[in-house]
């Protein structure tokens, strides 16, 4: 079990020993560089260049670590290889999580779809499958996110605009019509522990009347109380402390029952694209996810039953040389956290399996197939940095849901950079750099502060009921939108270069009848059901809710019995109460 009266700093510090001299370069070598590079800047380097010798990138959604001009043997002297380097496939896992990494399978190649009712987003799904997809990656639209069902006056509009419109199991159905549950891989966007609560068991149930075992199925949900109580715009939460019960509830279920599946992608995507650094982003989810163990393992589990099926889902933003770094860097501190402070005892349970989108947020409306161009560049660091999963953002994403040409030239991006550029013939082909291997480095310990000071708010869970957290997203957020809009991060053809002319295409447009079709769907459904039956689950998951048990166990009998979403949210609403965040200013 964890040591709570030590950070995780603390006990790295313990365990993790640098070497007082590089294990990599003789001592009288780097004094002959150090000697040689004083006198090439004396000679050589222009004053200016000497006055600004360290520069801060200023990019969407940055870290500001300030970047020397040029690195060498010097800006890791005293890093020794085997510890902090290694060889891919193994121990600290730095330059990846297999040997042979891209070699042997390459990274699951997982296009977001979703919009309007079942059949919509089915079909797009089966284009993509057809086009080389492997692996389906399924949004869904506000109201079935906010778990209101269509005919909720809070749906009104909204129905089908963003993402996929499911209200119960037989939408559930329609979805996945002519598709293999058992052979594709879904990556099922339930956002929140209360949504996966309440979608993932209708997933389950269509499974069980296809016939289709639970063990078979492969994918994840996300499943992360950060989206829910942090980056959610919603005018209804639960308390935090409920979600996270709820969440491992989750957690705890699917490890049990579907053994394949991985029960949450910690999530830092949103939060980011919310509004915070890519340090801040792998702080928090490091915290988050240490948090899951330490609860996990209070409710009698081994650590290495939970750690060896829990996975990560990053934003790739545009600072290229960063964004390599920083994945490298949160796997070898993963791999110390669970080794050092859980005492992991299974390679795989120390592994830091991620799946990355790269950034929306970085899209602009102006000169829409400049996105394409930045999408495709965040796409190779997240190659380069060692990702199992990936999704591409279309370069309309600013505008309208993804017509079905940008989705496939977003597939393509994928497709090319496995293909056509040979950056997957050799494992970490950066590693060695002198300036990935520093950058690295600093993430890390970048990264480690950040876990500390959650820490020091009592933890993850008491960080988000506090409002810390919050306060640090809109402090970072109101300075980043400053910089966007004063120019200090230049964004081409946006507030840089702007040319007044925008390239004019056929933006996608949502089907029309979509929520007409969802309404009549519901209406019938209900007239349908055995309301007595629905009645009962809704009742005896009621009771689960206040009396600590399972609560993922009530939410399948409530798939079962038709129950919808919107009827089971109110449940929840209904135990646990209405939390209101912390003001932040």
């Amino acid at each position: 079990m964890s040591n709570v009266r030590k950070t995780t700093a603390e006990i790295l510090k313990e365990n993790v020993k640098k070497p007082e001299k590089s294990q990599v370069f003789d001592q009288d070598y780097l004094a002959k560089i150090e000697k040689s590079l004083e006198q090439w800047k004396k000679d050589t380097v222009k004053p200016d260049d000497l006055k600004n010798w360290s520069v801060v990138p200023l990019t969407v959604l940055g870290s500001e670590i300030p970047r020397e001009m040029i690195y060498t043997p010097l800006s890791i002297a005293n890093t020794d290889y085997a510890e902090e380097v290694g060889n891919p496939g193994e121990a600290p896992f730095t330059r990846g999580i297999h040997s042979n990494m891209y070699r042997g399978r390459t990274f699951t190649q997982r296009q977001l779809v979703g919009f309007g009712g079942p059949e919509d987003t089915n079909a797009r799904i089966k284009y993509l499958l057809n086009h080389g997809a492997t692996g389906i990656n399924l949004l869904f639209d506000m109201p079935s996110i906010q778990m209101y069902d269509c005919d909720d006056p809070m749906s009104q509009g909204s129905v089908g605009s963003c993402g996929c419109n499911i209200n119960h199991v037989k939408d559930w159905e329609m979805l996945y019509d002519g598709i293999d549950i058992a052979k594709e891989s879904s990556s099922i966007v339930t956002h929140y522990p209360s949504n996966t609560a309440v979608l993932f068991p209708m997933y389950l149930v269509m499974a069980e009347r296809r016939g289709v075992s639970w063990d078979q199925l492969k994918g994840s949900s996300q499943n992360d109380m950060t989206l829910e109580e942090l980056v959610r715009n919603s005018s209804e939460y639960i308390p935090p402390k409920d979600c996270f019960r709820i969440e491992c509830d989750n957690i705890e279920f699917i490890r049990k029952n579907v053994p394949k599946w991985n029960f949450i992608t910690v999530n830092g995507y949103n939060l980011r694209e919310f509004g915070t650094s890519g340090v801040t982003e792998m702080a928090v989810a490091a915290a988050h996810g240490m948090a899951i163990l330490d609860e996990m393992v209070r409710r009698g589990y081994e650590v290495d039953w939970v750690a060896e099926r829990l996975a990560f889902f990053w934003s790739g933003g545009m600072d290229f040389f960063e964004e390599v770094a920083r994945l490298r860097a949160m796997r070898r501190l993963w791999y110390r956290i669970l080794k050092y402070k859980y005492n992991a005892k299974k390679d795989r349970s120390t592994l830091m399996r991620c799946h990355l989108q790269t950034s929306g947020i970085s899209l602009v409306r102006e000169e829409p197939y400049n996105n394409a161009i930045r999408s495709a560049f965040e796409a190779l660091a997240a190659v380069l940095g060692g990702v199992q999963s990936l999704h591409v953002d279309s370069y309309d994403e600013a505008i309208a849901v993804p017509s079905e040409e940008a989705s496939l030239l977003s597939l393509r991006t994928q497709q090319i950079i496995e293909h056509e550029t040979g950056v997957t013939s050799v494992v970490d082909p950066l590693g060695g750099s002198y300036y990935i291997e520093a950058l690295t480095n600093q993430m890390e310990e970048k990264i480690l502060a950040e876990i500390t000071e959650i820490e020091n708010q009592g933890g993850y869970v008491e960080a988000v009921a506090n409002g810390y957290l919050s306060r640090k997203i809109y402090n970072y957020m109101y300075k980043e939108q400053t910089r966007i809009e004063t120019g200090e991060i230049k964004i081409v053809g946006h507030n840089y270069q702007k040319s007044g002319e925008g390239e004019t295409f056929e933006a996608f447009r949502y089907p029309e009848d979509c929520e007409a079709k969802q309404l009549q769907r519901l209406k019938e459904h209900r007239q349908n059901r055995d309301n007595a039956k629905v009645e009962q689950a809704l009742d005896e998951l009621r009771v689960a809710c206040r009396e600590g048990k399972n609560v993922m166990e009530y939410t399948v009998n409530c798939a079962r019995a038709g129950c919808t979403i919107g009827e089971q949210w109110k449940v929840f609403k209904e135990v646990f109460g209405l939390w209101k965040r912390p003001s932040v200013f």
